[in-house]
């Protein structure tokens, strides 16, 4: 693990270098509301041992490892345009410093909408995109308040706290943002029309975070688009179909550069 600076802020950074292909473009993994680098756990490893690419994986700030949030809930509280920032913002700085052009970046729920902005603007081998959120439904609203509940009085705080450095800042930066009011128009649907690259989207059919809308509402982009419906799958597929997801994205990536 290093800590990357971006914007005068410590991000941080794992690379994963399996025996690769020369000439591979990496895989840069986008972690979801609640993620973080340790939170993807040996899955990231094994898309880049099966795909024969390298890989970055790390934690937006406010989690995991990287610098916090000062006053999360006052000052430092999110706007609604948070993905916007850092899609069009941090990440691109961030590859900048790791020297990366045209990456294929492979995003689970925020992070699926944080892939999708940056494509929309800029350049990169491929997307892919697990359970993104393009469109703010009444089924992940009713999900993340029960997150809350869950939070503060059951025991998701305990399963979240090994995982980032501050627990509270984690959690209440995304949950707070989800439930603003400011939230409730968030749209991307007109940013994906401009995607040129290649887009895979997947999604569960039991997924609580959202309907198949979301994914459906992706296409038409300006590329080649393909959407898998995974079956006995939630809100996450790299945790409840791992073998089908890594299998899924190593064919779709196979013929590309």
């Amino acid at each position: 693990m290093e800590l990357v600076q971006v914007n005068g802020v410590k991000l941080e950074v794992e690379r994963i270098a399996p025996a690769h292909q020369i000439g591979l473009a990496p895989i840069m993994f986008l972690h979801e509301g609640l993620g973080s680098v340790a939170m993807w756990r040996d899955w990231p490893g094994r898309v880049c041992r099966a795909t024969g690419r390298p890989g970055i994986v790390y934690s937006r700030r406010g989690y995991g490892a990287s610098d916090g949030v000062p006053d999360v809930r006052g000052a430092g509280r999110l706007k609604a345009d948070y993905m916007h920032v850092e899609a069009l913002q941090v990440l691109p700085e961030l590859l900048d410093r790791l020297g990366i052009e045209r990456p294929v970046l492979l995003g689970h729920s925020d992070g699926g909408t944080i892939a999708l902005l940056h494509a929309s603007e800029r350049p990169v081998t491929a997307c892919i995109v697990m359970a993104p959120h393009v469109i703010v439904e009444e089924e992940s609203i009713a999900s993340i308040k029960q997150a809350a509940a869950t939070f503060e009085g059951g025991p998701l705080r305990e399963r979240l706290k090994k995982f980032h450095a501050d627990v509270d800042v984690a959690f209440w930066q995304w949950n707070d943002v989800w439930l603003s009011t400011a939230f409730r128009d968030f749209d991307i649907r007109n940013a994906c029309r401009r995607i040129a690259a290649p887009v895979l989207a997947m999604q569960g059919v039991d997924d609580a975070y959202g309907t198949l809308r979301q994914i459906d509402e992706i296409a038409p982009t300006a590329g080649p688009f393909r959407k898998e419906v995974l079956q006995s799958c939630g809100h996450s597929p790299h945790r409840d179909q791992p073998e089908l997801t890594c299998s899924l994205i190593t064919e779709f990536l196979s013929p590309l550069p």
